[in-house]
This record gives structure tokens, sequence and C-alpha cells, in this order.
């Protein structure tokens, strides 16, 4: 028998970024999605929490931030209660999945909890978690030549003495003009391909690192995307994360890594909106007179409520899958394959779900009397960013029939 019910100390947990993101989040969500790059002030609210639990060994409200092995008394009690090997993952996605119902674009600005921070929970050895462990981290992949083939980085990182030296440009970083450090993906040397890629720390105040613009978007207006340029910007040696090491035959699995803890946290924030339009849809058809049964099959009830019935449906397994892919970090099971169709089926159910409640919603669901149309907007970019749909179904095929990126493009 599987056991669907979440550990008691997740439950508090998510309790906890729930009244969040009903007290903080989501009375804010409007204000901020028509006032686009104004810093929202309710984050230092935030901020003052999270660092104020985080000093006191209390779970995060919300985070990014994936899970390390259990690897000390504290963490071996823990175990204990959440009855797997650590717990860090799961907590962070079921505390995206609440705070993104509130509003995702307040999710993606919570300070110390940016994407970047999964990286270097992922693949920062335990010295660099010392460091780094309490900055906020913003990640920067993507450059104007490529978009979802992350091997097609051209940013470099070159050493000199003491110094990495980085050029390039990249852009959509989330988060990019507020966290106080970058995450970036660069190649130490182009002649390895893909092999000599790696992620490297940045101080967002490093000389030689320039916020050049803020991007003017379709949703989550209340998260900044800034294009970010580094020219000759000079950083420790010790801030490249994990092995500076060049391996050819692992390619550049260490970096991808970071994937496999950020896609289920995304797939979280889409189940999260999802839910949030399912909730404001019940109410829209409830107040018009649908009745929503699960007593009587679908085909004998209203055709909004057969809708909305499919579409909770759709909403549930999303959910499931983002679980399981979360439990498989938290237990070193290998979860790529996990992650990729989480991100997959909850992107997709997040724009179906919100674009279809605001269609059976009628004017209701496309004025701004309701958040509805706002989630419609704000659900797209969980279709897209961390890869896209097409990507993640890449992923999953070359899993499931076991190919190589070579041989299944």
């Amino acid at each position: 028998m599987i056991n669907l019910e979440l550990p008691k100390k997740l439950r508090a947990s998510a309790n906890q970024a729930h009244q969040v993101a009903a007290e903080i989040f989501r009375p804010a969500s409007r204000k901020y999605d028509l006032a686009e790059h104004e810093y929202p002030v309710e984050l230092d609210t935030m901020a003052a929490m999270v660092e104020g639990l985080s000093d006191s060994g209390t779970e995060q409200i919300s985070g990014a931030t994936g899970g390390r092995s259990a690897d000390s008394e504290s963490d071996a009690h823990a175990t204990e209660l959440l009855g797997n090997t650590n717990g860090g993952n799961m907590s962070a996605l079921m505390n995206a999945l609440e705070t993104s119902w509130g509003d995702v674009g307040l999710m993606l600005s919570i300070p110390y909890q940016g994407l970047g921070n999964a990286a270097i929970a992922a693949v920062a050895t335990d010295e660099q978690l010392k460091r780094f462990g309490k900055v906020w981290a913003a990640m920067a992949i993507t450059e104007p030549s490529f978009g979802s083939d992350s091997a097609a980085v051209t940013a470099t990182a070159t050493l000199d003495g003491d110094e990495w030296v980085l050029n390039g440009t990249k852009i959509f970083v989330t988060a990019g003009s507020r966290a106080t450090h970058i995450v970036v993906w660069a190649s130490v040397d182009r002649s390895l391909g893909r092999a000599a890629i790696k992620s490297f720390v940045v101080p967002r105040d490093a000389k030689g690192l320039t916020v050049s613009r803020l991007e003017h978007k379709l949703g989550i207006k209340a998260s900044d995307t800034a294009e970010i340029r580094f020219e000759d910007c000079r950083i420790p040696k010790d801030n490249i994360l994990g092995s500076p090491e060049v391996n050819v035959e692992k390619g550049f699995a260490g970096v991808m890594q970071t994937f496999d803890n950020t896609r289920p946290l995304v797939a979280a924030m889409a189940v999260g909106v999802g839910r949030a339009a399912l909730e404001e849809l019940r109410k829209v058809l409830e107040d018009a007179g649908v009745e929503i049964s699960y007593d009587k099959p679908a085909n004998n009830q209203h055709a909004a409520a057969a809708e909305f019935l499919r579409m909770e449906a759709d909403y549930e397994s999303a959910y499931l899958l983002s679980l399981r892919a979360a439990w498989m970090a938290d237990n070193k099971k290998p979860n790529s394959l996990e992650a990729s169709m989480s991100k997959a089926k909850a992107g997709r159910m997040g724009t179906d779900v919100t674009l279809k409640a605001v269609e059976l919603a009628g004017a209701t669901g496309y004025s701004q009397r309701t958040l509805l149309e706002k989630w419609g907007r704000d659900s797209k970019i969980l279709d897209i960013f961390e890869g896209t749909q097409q990507i993640q179904q890449l992923i999953v095929a070359r899993r499931v029939l076991g190919l190589s990126s070579d041989k299944l493009k």
C-alpha cells in the first residue's frame, strides 16, 4: 500500500506557507501585476521571517532550495520524522506549491529562495554550502543565441591565477536584479564541448557584472526578469560549484543535476496556480447554479461540471507526479525521468486549467474582477522555463527508450 499522506512535519510547514500566501501574497497579487518592476515591500517582511527561521533551525517558509543527504544527528532525526532520507526537496516543493497558490511572481521573488539556491544545494561542496548557504542566488543559463539547449552555452570562464574571469551575456534571469548572487553557467574550455560547462557563484556587485535591462512580460510581473552582462568579471577561484575538473566521459551531468531539483519545483508552482484557478472556478460555477457531483457520471452532469472534473483529475495527476519526483530526489534515487515527467505534465496542466477556467467563467474570468485572467497569464511561463514542454518530452523519450542525446534529437 502506498501512503500518499504528507508527514506531519511537512504538513505544518505547508500550512505555514499557505498562511503566507493567503495573508501576504494574495492580497498584494493584483497590485504588483499592475505595477511591474516595482519592488514588493511585503518581501522585506518575508526576508526577516525566512532569515529568522533559518537561524533558529526551523523549516523555511518557502523555497527553491533542494535537499542534501542526512549526515548529522539532527538530519537523522529529521529522517525519522519524514520517513525518508532527507525531506528537503519535498518540503521545498510543498512550500513552493502553497506560496504559488498565493502569487507565483511573488513566490519567485522571495529573498534567499532563488532558483540559483537549488543549484548550490545540488552540486556545491560542503565548504561551499557553508559560504553560500545563506545567499540569495538567481540562476543565469539562457543566452541571446539559445533557449532550451543548455549545452549551447557560449559564456566563458577563464582561469587567471586565483581568479576566474567571466565574459558573456545572460538573458531572462529570474530575480537577476534583486538577488545578492548569480549562479552562472559558463564554459571553461569551449573546445571540449558540453563537458566543460560549469556553474559559478558570482556576487551581483562584482566588478564587471552589469544588469543591463529588465524585461516586460506577459505574466509573473511581480518577479523581475533581467539581462545580465559579464565583461572581464573576476571572481575567486573557489567560486566554481563542485569539481573544477573537466570529465569528458561524464559530460555536464553535474550542472544538469540542478534541473533534477528545480523541475519538480516548477511543476509544483504550476500545480499551485492550477489549484487556485480550480478553487475560484468552483465558486463561479456554484454561484451560477452549476452543481459539481462526485456521485454521478460526468456525462450525466452539466457540461461545465464535467469539464471541471476532467481538469481536477489532470491537476491531481500532476500533483502526484511532482511528489514522486521530489521523494526520489530526497531518497537519492535518480529522478531525471520523473523530474521531466512532472514538469511536462504540470506545465501543460497549468495552462490548460487556467485558460479553460477563464473560458468557463465567461466575462467574469476575462475581466479583472477575479484573478483568473492573471493566473492564465502567469501559468504560461511555468510551461517554458527550466526546459520547455518539448524539451521535457524529448528527455522523457530518451529515458524511456534508452537513447542518448546524439541518437534522439
